[in-house]
């Protein structure tokens, strides 16, 4: 007898473990270096967001990794009246998390909302004033009323504040509620959420593109980089995304025999902005001195291991709207030390350059940012932030320092995302400076439908933008992916936005 109880609490403890060791293989534990604290579509502009909510939600069309525009929720469109408005055929047999249809009047809802007193307290709005009304046809069919032809909105409703939202879920929860406990249509539904520390979603078996081939995701907020990496070394993560990895950790992760790096060319760009409204960086020579002053390239291939491209505005090289005859401001710190001397600044000068906090490689830029100012004669010290704080609270409120540090994620892969919404007075990132004719330009580029044309005025920007010096274009980095060796049909999104619907993990 004894042995018989021995016996079956021998397959009892098997069958427990075998069952524990299933559960870990349809789970993908996913290392994200920032809770972007609100799950609402309205209230982001985080690339950490979108890494998560691509699984929660979607939009009326869809943009993988290949950077191709194909049908999500809508499975048609067409643009009538000279591009003035744009129909919808919509997705049938659609439902939210909930159990609530997807229909004409979900999708009218979504962008009352967006375009609404809801969506004027958030960052997305301005990405899509040029739709003036959104009318049901009936449950399946939408129009899409523009002011002006938007030759940018098809990829714009693949993301952000586009994603499709649940009318009735929210009317009945509210906005708060929605914040913390998001339901879209998208191939994982959130599991449970605490911040700061991790969101867990579950595969939502009855998605309309099927089902995925995992059965959980957890993401764990780790900001420290250090440990992010330690993290995936001791497989206890199995994705470390950008912009976590640093770049003096590239060699430690390729040598170890079950992790690889992918390095794939994506639209994030980094600069280092100006306070032109005061400071000694109101004055424009200054600007161009400080520009003169810092060997990129130099910084490309001593921080960055080669890892970026160097960049003469605010984009990369993918972005549309980008001038592969335009140069960056050449480094040259005689004619630093000149234009400072023209502008009255005297030897030991300090400014403030503001950073976040977690960015261990930017850290190290910044610090020999730092170094080649001295070689001029200014001396800078550097603010670091919390993430969230820079981003939400100092950048926008204009409480910054004469420079501060701006990561963006062009995801959209036109000028326009970039330009706009750092130059256009008023708008949420340019907390300083208001140019009429820079505005003029910005508002015109949106009205073109001839893209030759758009394509010039927007080189036409990027040149004006470098003239007045609005910021320090520093590189366009790579997006770089720590991936354990046993993720599978996993493709690195040059923008994060992954989609994890056929990812599965060999056992």
């Amino acid at each position: 007898m004894r042995q018989e109880k021995l016996f079956t609490r021998t397959l009892i403890a098997s069958a427990l473990m075998l069952g524990s060791i299933a559960a870990q293989a349809s789970t993908l534990t996913i290392a994200s270096p920032q809770d972007p604290g609100s799950w609402d579509p309205i209230d982001t502009f985080l690339v950490n967001w979108s890494s998560v909510a691509t699984n929660i939600f979607d939009g009326l069309t869809y943009r993988g990794p290949d950077l191709k525009l194909v049908p999500g929720l809508a499975t048609a469109w067409e643009e009538l009246d000279d591009g003035k408005r744009i129909r919808f055929r919509l997705r049938e047999g659609v439902t939210f998390h909930n159990g609530e249809p997807f229909n004409a009047q979900a999708v009218k809802f979504t962008f009352d909302r967006l375009l609404g007193e809801e969506g004027a307290r958030g960052p997305q709005s301005s990405n899509y004033s040029a739709i003036s009304e959104v009318k049901v046809i009936d449950d399946n069919t939408i129009d899409f009323h523009l002011a002006q032809p938007d030759p940018v909105l098809l990829t714009k409703l693949a993301g952000y504040g586009a994603m499709i939202v649940p009318p009735a879920y929210i009317a009945e929860h509210g906005d708060e509620h929605f914040n913390r406990n998001p339901v879209g249509t998208g191939p994982f539904k959130l599991a449970d959420y605490t911040p700061r520390e991790n969101v867990r979603l579950a595969a939502y078996e009855d998605h309309w593109g099927g089902a995925p081939k995992l059965e959980q995701v957890n993401y764990r907020f780790i900001s420290e980089p250090a440990t992010a990496v330690a993290e995936l070394q001791a497989g206890r993560v199995d994705i470390v995304i950008p912009p976590t990895i640093p770049i003096g950790m590239i060699e430690t992760i390729k040598s170890h025999p079950s992790l690889s790096i992918i390095s794939v060319a994506s639209p994030t760009v980094e600069a280092l902005r100006f306070n032109t409204k005061s400071g000694i960086t109101a004055d424009e020579r200054v600007r161009k001195a400080i520009i003169m002053a810092v060997d990129r390239d130099a910084i490309i291939h001593s921080i960055l291991a080669g890892e970026a491209e160097s960049i003469a505005s605010f984009q990369g090289a993918l972005s549309f709207g980008h001038d592969p005859e335009m140069k960056p401001l050449p480094y040259d710190p005689q004619q630093a030390k000149s234009l400072l001397k023209a502008a009255g600044i005297k030897p030991g000068t300090q400014l403030q350059i503001d950073v976040r906090g977690n960015d261990s490689t930017f850290g190290e830029v910044a610090q020999v940012v730092a170094s080649y100012l001295q070689m001029v004669g200014l001396n800078a010290s550097i603010r670091p932030y919390e993430t969230n704080v820079l981003l939400n609270d100092i950048i926008p409120a204009g409480r910054t320092g004469d420079m501060f540090q701006q990561k963006w994620g062009g995801w959209t892969f036109d000028y326009d995302n970039t330009a706009y919404l750092m130059y256009h007075t008023g708008e949420r990132w340019n907390p300083y400076d208001s140019d009429p004719k820079l505005d003029s330009m910005l508002e015109e580029q949106r009205s073109l439908t001839d893209q030759a044309k758009r394509e010039q005025l927007l080189q036409e920007i990027a040149r004006y933008t470098q003239d007045r010096a609005l910021e320090i274009p520093l590189y366009n980095v790579n997006a770089l992916y720590g991936v354990n060796n046993r993720v599978q049909n996993f493709q690195a999104a040059p923008d994060n936005r992954l989609r994890l619907t056929d990812v599965s993990i060999a056992e």
